[in-house]
């Protein structure tokens, strides 16, 4: 690759950044987007300067919180779970000034590559407590944890069945691109990226599958949930969280009914319906009412069609042949 291929904005980094995108494999996604594979994964050039400045950047702290997930997999439901279970001691579900009211929970949890670390490798993080600092990344397991520096800070992933996702990620993109949900763009280039793995941050089955095996290497610091699972048995997952996060649901709180405020708070159709999620915008990003939709798991069924679903299915059994994570 030669510096010309390289867009502007990245240009204007270091001679050491610049060379090291230079010899990084390119290729396009379904809508022409020029992508740069680093440490096994895809990156549009906006997303790849945001990890580059966070890998050289972020100074880690053993109580930082960090939710991870591919795109379109429950992050934004996972958020508000996490911020509502570490505020509960704090404030009061009635209270006007929760913060699941006052900001969408990208604004209250935000990616480290997509909005802190874009333009610079020390953006100001005083704004954020000291002592219990949540974030959220999309990046790969690899990426994420050598920025780490072993650091015992804890992971929360969360997986979704890749069908899903896949619709999911169409819909959003149409959303943004404020144009009509055309089933052409699924049916043709988006389906055919999506398999081969060249979107950005890449392959979903090799995001899912080294979270997975991370959880099971170092289940103290990384924990893997489903969403399918968080939708079936919430009340469980709950639980789950709560005790990986060391903020375990006391006997009066289980009795009173706060795990269920919290599910009530958090639920998809409670968060969309927030006029925070239904009139704001998230900083430099996209409208809070397009991280909601319907969230039913199978939904694909809807839009797939068997042929696709196939190819889908085949592709996943082979990815996690020996792994025995299952969705």
């Amino acid at each position: 690759m030669d510096e010309t291929e390289i867009p502007k904005k990245l240009q204007n980094e270091d001679e050491e950044t610049i060379s090291l995108i230079s010899s990084l494999p390119l290729d396009v996604d379904f809508d022409g987007t020029k992508l740069f594979k680093y440490q096994g994964y895809w990156y549009n050039d906006k997303t790849l300067q945001g990890v580059l400045h966070f890998q050289r950047g972020f100074e880690p702290k053993d109580m930082d919180i960090i939710i991870a997930s591919f795109p379109k997999s429950g992050t934004t439901w996972l958020k508000a779970l996490t911020v509502d279970l570490l505020e509960r001691s704090k404030q009061k579900h009635s209270s006007d000034d929760h913060p699941l009211l006052l900001d969408n929970p990208h604004g209250l949890v935000p990616f480290l590559e997509l909005r802190l670390f874009t333009e610079t490798s020390k953006p100001d993080l005083t704004t954020i407590s000291s002592s219990l600092r949540l974030f959220s990344t999309h990046m790969g397991f690899q990426t994420l944890r050598e920025a780490l520096k072993n650091s015992p800070c804890k992971i929360v992933y969360v997986g979704r069945n890749m069908k899903d996702v896949l619709v999911s990620f169409w819909y959003t993109n149409c959303a943004q691109l404020k144009i009509e949900v055309e089933r052409s763009i699924l049916d043709s280039i988006m389906f055919e990226s999506f398999c081969r793995g060249v979107i950005n941050y890449g392959s979903s089955w090799e995001h899912v599958l080294n979270y997975w095996r991370a959880s099971l290497e170092d289940s103290k610091y990384v924990l893997f949930l489903k969403y399918e699972e968080l939708k079936k048995e919430p009340r469980d997952q709950l639980n789950i969280l709560a005790e990986f996060l060391g903020c375990p649901f006391t006997v009066e709180e289980e009795e009173s009914g706060s795990v269920e405020e919290i599910l009530d708070l958090c639920s998809l159709g409670n968060l969309k319906n927030l006029e925070i999620n239904k009139t704001g915008k998230t900083l430099k990003g996209p409208e809070h009412k397009n991280f909601f939709r319907e969230g039913e798991v199978g939904d694909s069924k809807n839009y797939l069609t068997p042929e696709m679903e196939k190819i889908i299915d085949m592709i996943i059994e082979e990815k996690f042949r020996g792994s025995d994570l299952k969705f």
